[in-house]
Formats: C-alpha cells, sequence, structure tokens
C-alpha cells in the first residue's frame, strides 16, 4: 500500500520511478502504468546481485517480510529483515542514491497510553516492534559508514484502497458490501488513522526536506474511537444495523490508545494531513 500510494504521487511530480518487487507478486497488477515507472522483479536475498547502469536519488524501503498475524512475533522470520534492510542500503549506495527512507511501525514503542513522539521511549514488546527498531538503529550506523543522509519513520495505521484485505478497515467495508454482520469488540480504543494518499504526501516531502539521522512518527496526530470509525463506515454504506459491536472480547494486552506526535514531520517538512477519515473511507469504497 505505502509503495503503490509514493508510485501515484511520484507520477504526479513527474519523478521517475524503479519499483523493486518480489517475484510473482499479486500486487504487481495495481502499480500504476506510466513510462515514469520501471518495474524489476527481485528476492531480498538476491539484491546486491542486481546489475544495471540507471542512477537514482533516494530509495524507500518498504519490503519486510512475515507481516501476517500468525508471523509478526516469530523472532527468525522477523530477524531476517534486518539483513535485508542492510542490504538493501548497499544496493541504495551502489545505485547512486544518496538518500535511504525506511518504514519503521508504531510497534516499536510497545504499549502506550499517551500521544507516541519520536522522543517516546522505545519498548517493542514482540519480535516484529524489535526487529523494526534494530533495522533502524543499525541503519542509522550504516548510512554514516556509506555516506548517505539516513531517515528513519515510525508509521501509524494508514488505510486506502490499497490495504492489506485482513485488516479491520478492509474487513468491515467487505463483510457490510456483501450484508454480513460485522462483529467487533467494545470498540473503545483509541487509533490514529491516516489516509494512504496523506501518508505517500509524508515519505515524498521527507525525501525532500527530512533531516540526516532523524526518526519521524507518520500518522495523522488526530484520533477517533474505533466505535467512531466503524460507525462512519456503516453510515457511509447505510449497513449501521450490521455492526455488532461489544460482540466481541479484547484480545490478550490489547492496546488502547496509538496517537502520533508529528509535530517535527511538520515543522521540518511542511507535512500536514489534508484526507478526512470520511473522505478517504468514500475514496476507499468506491
Amino acid at each position: 500500500m505505502l509503495g503503490i500510494s509514493l508510485i501515484n504521487k511520484c507520477i504526479q511530480e513527474k519523478i521517475e520511478v524503479l519499483a523493486i518487487i518480489r517475484p510473482n507478486s499479486d500486487r504487481k497488477k495495481t502499480i500504476p502504468t506510466s513510462p515514469l515507472v520501471k518495474i524489476i522483479e527481485c528476492s531480498s536475498e538476491d539484491l546486491l546481485s542486481l546489475k544495471f547502469d540507471d542512477k537514482y536519488d533516494v530509495f524507500y524501503h518498504f519490503a519486510w517480510k512475515a507481516t501476517s498475524h500468525e508471523t509478526r512475533n516469530d523472532p527468525i522470520s522477523q530477524s531476517d529483515n534486518i539483513q535485508d534492510t542492510l542490504h538493501a542500503m548497499q544496493f541504495a549506495a551502489k545505485i547512486g542514491c544518496k538518500t535511504f527512507i525506511g518504514a519503521g511501525s508504531q510497534a516499536e514503542y510497545g504499549r502506550v497510553s499517551s500521544t507516541i513522539s519520536p522522543e517516546t521511549p522505545v519498548n517493542p514488546d514482540n519480535s516484529y516492534g524489535i526487529s523494526k527498531y534494530a533495522t533502524g538503529k543499525l541503519c542509522a550506523i550504516k548510512g554514516k559508514e556509506l555516506g548517505m543522509r539516513f531517515i528513519w519513520t515510525r508509521v501509524f495505521s494508514v488505510y486506502g484502497p490499497h490495504d492489506g484485505s485482513n485488516t479491520m478497515i478492509s474487513t468491515c467495508i467487505r463483510k457490510l458490501k456483501n450484508d454480513e454482520s460485522m462483529e467487533l469488540t467494545p470498540c473503545e480504543q483509541e487509533w490514529d488513522y491516516l489516509y494512504e494518499d496523506d501518508c505517500a504526501k509524508a515519505f515524498y516531502l521527507l525525501g525532500l526536506k527530512g533531516q540526516d539521522q532523524t526518526t519521524y512518527c507518520i500518522g495523522s496526530g488526530q484520533t477517533k474511537s474505533l466505535k467512531q470509525y466503524t460507525q462512519i463506515i456503516g453510515e457511509i454504506l447505510n449497513k449501521s444495523n450490521m455492526l455488532k459491536i461489544g460482540a466481541k472480547p479484547y484480545i490478550k494486552d490489547q492496546v488502547m490508545f496509538l496517537k502520533a506526535d508529528i509535530t517535527l514531520l511538520t515543522k521540518h517538512t511542511g507535512f500536514i494531513p489534508e484526507i478526512s477519515f470520511e473522505e478517504g473511507i468514500r475514496s476507499t469504497i468506491f
């Protein structure tokens, strides 16, 4: 989702893009078709063996293996991503990139009950968050070694037409459109959702203006309860009666509050989210 949205933004800005994707990726068909976009299929393990003469300016790294609910806490699968990202940095330097931007996660913070900023202490409590945090710290060292501007981001909850099929928002939309009930927890969680086009804009601006060796939180900076979010979806689809709020219990150690402090991101890049949740959901649905 992040890569596709960023490619769309680059096309709008008339910027040439090299999209390196996994071989036989089922998302290849969603990559925008444009004379500005070149696609190469290559696994993370083989990235350093790629050879071509084109040079590029900024490398955005969104590739990450084992992101499903079942594999996010597998230490072996997650630790492979650390080496893959460091190899991506080496490859970026080889093709002339002066900037490397990595996509970390709010999972690096663990359970936090207040607004999260880049200065909030990290305390990841699963293999995914631990590996993301380790990757960011090691890449910061590698960036200095390679003489590259290195920027790390911690992305909060992003949604949109290119979202995965099993996220809460995608599942809710799909079930309601199919006249199926959507069973939910009490939905008291306060969440920060950002539309994919706004997220792409944030990454684009970081490529232009982000500061070296700096971490940025990427989110909307605003929250609603999950109950409010799902009710908006229900109202837009005229299926509010199919939302079964409170039908399921919270999972163990449920995170109840996620809000990004985007002050530093706005200060350095001028980024301000433009798309409301209502507008973004309509674009996602229709």
